[in-house]
């Protein structure tokens, strides 16, 4: 029978300071939800209110704004479609990076560095110019493409890690079995992506559903934009509604909670391994 060590002031320490941590972290995403049930007039009490009566009013007002499901509907199709189309693209793009020898394989791996570090916000005046000169403003379709695009050097970043981390000689003796380097592809190395494949949807899927700057600029019509526009229209002649506002919060961050709960296995993994084998 194991016995078990006593603590050590040192571990003591360290659990202290992780309690600590996680209270910290995790008493803003407490306090907003708490707010989203409070009444407006013990959001705005001077005094913090912790025990209150529960009230469902701030979620009714924040999803009878005119348009909401259409501002759900926009936000599921530029998130899902730029991530499905940045998993399609970097699938192909991170197998030739790690797998294949050829000339301009460092520059290309490079650019995709430095794609990936550069801060997008500096591209909003040349995007508007662009969409505006090609008539694309307004348009789901462009604000599709570029969150792919955004979302793209991640992705292949770390898919290369996870190829390069798959026995080459495992895709060989496929291919002596009489796979093509295509099935190869798809029979062996797909299956062991699945970490990788997580991670990354998970990372695309936070980024473009949190995404700001650029639908406020590209697209003012009301009916092409998405919820992170809703979030900015609880504000009544009295001032914000902070109520509604919390409430709103709450709903827009509970699609990236379910995601991550879902691929939180596979996802956890991926981020700690893909982006640094290979």
């Amino acid at each position: 029978m194991r016995t078990r060590k006593p603590l050590t002031v040192g571990a003591v320490a360290k659990n202290a300071t992780a309690l600590v941590l996680a209270l910290i972290f995790v008493f803003p995403v407490y306090w907003m939800f708490s707010s989203s049930l409070k009444p407006q007039s013990e959001i705005l009490s001077k005094d913090p209110v912790f025990f209150f009566t529960p009230t469902f009013e701030n979620y009714s007002t924040a999803t009878g704004v005119d348009l909401f499901w259409t501002y759900v509907t926009n936000s599921l199709i530029v998130t899902v479609g730029a991530v499905l189309l940045a998993l399609l693209v970097a699938l192909a793009a991170s197998f030739a990076i790690a797998r294949m020898r050829f000339k301009g394989r460092k520059g290309i791996v490079l650019i995709v560095m430095m794609a990936q570090m550069a801060p997008w916000e500096v591209m909003v005046i040349a995007m508007y110019m662009i969409a505006r000169d090609n008539e694309m403003l307004n348009s789901i379709p462009l604000l599709t493409a570029i969150y792919f695009v955004m979302v793209l050097p991640f992705t292949i970043w770390t898919l290369r890690g996870f190829i390069a981390a798959v026995p080459v000689e495992l895709e060989e003796a496929a291919q002596i079995d009489g796979c093509t380097r295509g099935q190869a592809f798809r029979k062996v190395i797909f299956p062991l992506l699945a970490p990788g494949l997580m991670s990354t949807s998970l990372f695309g899927f936070i980024t473009a559903w949190n995404e700001f700057a650029m639908v406020l600029v590209l697209n003012k019509d009301k009916t092409n934009q998405t919820l992170t526009l809703w979030l900015t229209q609880f504000q009544t002649a009295f001032g914000d509604d902070w109520g509604a506002t919390m409430a709103a919060s709450t709903l827009f961050a509970l699609p990236v909670l379910i995601v991550f709960l879902f691929l939180q296995r596979k996802a956890v993994g991926g981020m700690t391994a893909g982006a640094v084998k290979g």
